[in-house]
């Protein structure tokens, strides 16, 4: 799944790319420049909704992120339960 998913990254980018060459090079009002960014419009969407599908079916875990949890930088706040206390 991961891999399908950076391929279709690799994708959407390449079809920027070419709707950048196509954008300069077409002086002639092509519409070459539209269909790339159509179908990378396209692109992006159908790779939402792998994603949402992939995480609503228990493809995809999410890892790394702790909901709830502030990181201010600062040691003002209470100690939370888990933290062992300090020793004077």
């Amino acid at each position: 799944m991961q891999i399908l998913i950076i391929l279709i990254l690799l994708v959407i980018v390449a079809s920027l790319g070419s709707a950048l060459v196509y954008l300069l090079k077409d002086r002639s009002r092509s519409v070459r420049t539209v269909k790339a960014l159509t179908f990378r419009i396209g692109l992006s969407i159908a790779l939402f909704v792998l994603l949402l599908l992939g995480y609503t079916f228990g493809v995809l875990q999410p890892h790394g992120l702790r909901l709830g949890v502030r990181s201010s930088g600062s040691n003002t706040s209470a100690p939370s339960p888990t933290a062992p206390a300090e020793v004077r």
